[in-house]
């Protein structure tokens, strides 16, 4: 199972960036793509979630209402639309598929985004 991200990069504060997430090799139907940060010092912060149907969604308190995460299912990538971005969303963001059928985790090798005006 290959998880790769992309998107990132440098952008003021108030400035939008959307980060996508490509998952490839694997068969199982049952999954949910899952986006976590990390900044320098920092614990790692999950900001969302998503189901891969798309029904289910979640976001952390310091994202909701500014970043969207979407899928497109039949190509296995997800989305994350980040909107407002501030300073503090400043970090690493990595991209994780979870699996129930054996509680298998993928992770990509995570993007930079920097807000900074």
């Amino acid at each position: 199972v290959h998880v790769a991200e992309s998107g990132g990069g440098l952008v003021q504060p108030g400035g939008s960036l959307r980060l996508s997430c490509a998952a490839s090799g694997f068969t199982f139907n049952l999954y949910f793509m899952r986006w976590y940060r990390q900044a320098p010092g920092k614990e790692r912060e999950r900001v969302a979630t998503i189901s891969a149907s798309g029904i289910v969604t979640d976001y952390g308190a310091s994202v909701n209402g500014r970043f969207t995460i979407s899928i497109d299912n039949a190509n296995h990538t997800s989305y994350l639309q980040m909107n407002n971005l501030k300073p503090e969303d400043t970090a690493v963001y990595s991209c994780n598929l979870y699996t129930p059928f054996g509680g298998h985790d993928y992770w990509g090798q995570g993007t930079q985004v920097t807000v900074s005006g």
